[in-house]
């Protein structure tokens, strides 16, 4: 006889429903995970930079203290630096001035000798120490060693051509009866000229000995004003002594 087939479970299987007194674990769960990121966004935003020491801030001031302001430099030394400056440009305009104003320093001047037979004479010994220092814009000039006896020069600063004085010299062959002459400051004197040289010789032709003055042209009246004020001075007058009337 056939076996009976199995019987069917005809229950129902029980369908577990959610204990309504237990919490929602989910809920839970994302409320907490909420929270956590709100707490770590928080801490983060007041965990101090790793590059940025403790108690500083990021412009690498510390927390509530201003930078103080610089002290204004004092008026006095805001003027002693302006005023350094100009005054050692103006120091220097004033030295560069002075040196450019100042005496050139001139070679001595080189003299020819020429015949001047009283040159020892006391007339010439009388007479070559009270000359005048300078005439003007010339000045005393130096002479180069040997000098010729009984002579003295003067020249202008930059040198150029001198005026030059000889005593004891010869009677000028020139000077005779029709020689025309100029009185200067009681000083009988005598022109030759040198109009190569452009220079004019005065002699003084009334005094114990012949003296001559070479002047260059341009250098006015000064020197022979001077030098007849010294001969007047030192040299008494003496008759004229003119050469015979050339043939």
């Amino acid at each position: 006889m056939p076996g009976k087939p199995p019987e069917k479970n005809t229950e129902t299987p029980e369908t577990a429903v959610p204990d309504a007194a237990a919490p929602d674990n989910s809920t839970a769960d994302a409320t907490t995970s909420d929270d956590t990121t709100r707490d770590t966004a928080s801490t983060d935003d007041t965990t101090p930079d790793a590059a940025t020491p403790a108690g500083t801030t990021p412009d690498g001031a510390a927390p509530n203290e201003v930078a103080p302001e610089r002290a204004p430099y004092p008026p006095a030394l805001i003027a002693t630096a302006v005023a350094l400056p100009v005054a050692l440009l103006v120091g220097v305009l004033v030295a560069a001035w002075i040196v450019l104003r100042g005496p050139v320093e001139r070679e001595p001047l080189a003299l020819g000798p020429v015949p001047a037979p009283a040159a020892d004479g006391p007339a010439c010994s009388a007479l070559l120490p009270a000359l005048p220092a300078d005439f003007g814009e010339f000045t005393r000039a130096t002479l180069v060693e040997p000098a010729p006896p009984a002579t003295a020069a003067w020249q202008r600063p930059d040198g150029g051509e001198a005026v030059v004085l000889r005593c004891g010299l010869d009677r000028p062959l020139e000077f005779n009866r029709a020689s025309p002459l100029q009185v200067v400051n009681g000083v009988q004197w005598f022109e030759v000229r040198d109009d190569t040289a452009a220079t004019a010789t005065w002699f003084a032709v009334d005094r114990e000995t012949y003296i001559a003055l070479t002047v260059p042209d341009g250098s006015g009246p000064t020197p022979l004003q001077a030098v007849s004020d010294t001969i007047t001075a030192q040299l008494p007058a003496q008759p004229l002594d003119p050469g015979e009337l050339p043939n």
